[in-house]
């Protein structure tokens, strides 16, 4: 398994359309390998005194923090659906569309080393 991970300040006014968004990607993923996709919206995000969430996306006043994941099974089958990706003009097209500012968007690629529930 491979986990890229995404922290993203989101306006609190463009939620529905964060969700319409990733809705509209989720299919692209699935169709690459994608296995599992969460979005999470801000419930509980507390202001911290070194380092937060907000801090490190440099979230301005009326932004919410998503927290998201995606579950590849194996980095090669992730790598591959970003080459698919960035050579997609249809992709490209609708990234200019996104709810959201993209540069202070975080994101990583992980491989687990200990998973809890899963199968």
């Amino acid at each position: 398994m491979y986990v890229q991970g995404f922290l993203i300040p989101v306006p609190e006014d463009k939620k529905q359309a964060y969700i319409e968004m990733a809705t509209r990607f989720s299919d692209l993923f699935k169709s690459y390998g994608c296995t599992e996709i969460v979005e999470a919206w801000e419930d509980n995000v507390t202001d911290g005194k070194v380092t937060d969430f907000r801090m490190a996306v440099k979230a301005e006043p009326g932004e919410k923090i998503v927290f998201s994941w995606m579950i590849w099974p194996d980095r090669a089958t992730c790598d591959a659906a970003h080459e698919k990706m960035e050579s997609d003009p249809a992709f490209a097209e609708s990234m200019s569309d996104m709810p959201f500012d993209g540069k202070r968007m975080i994101w990583g690629g992980f491989t687990p080393v200990m998973t809890l529930g899963r199968n």
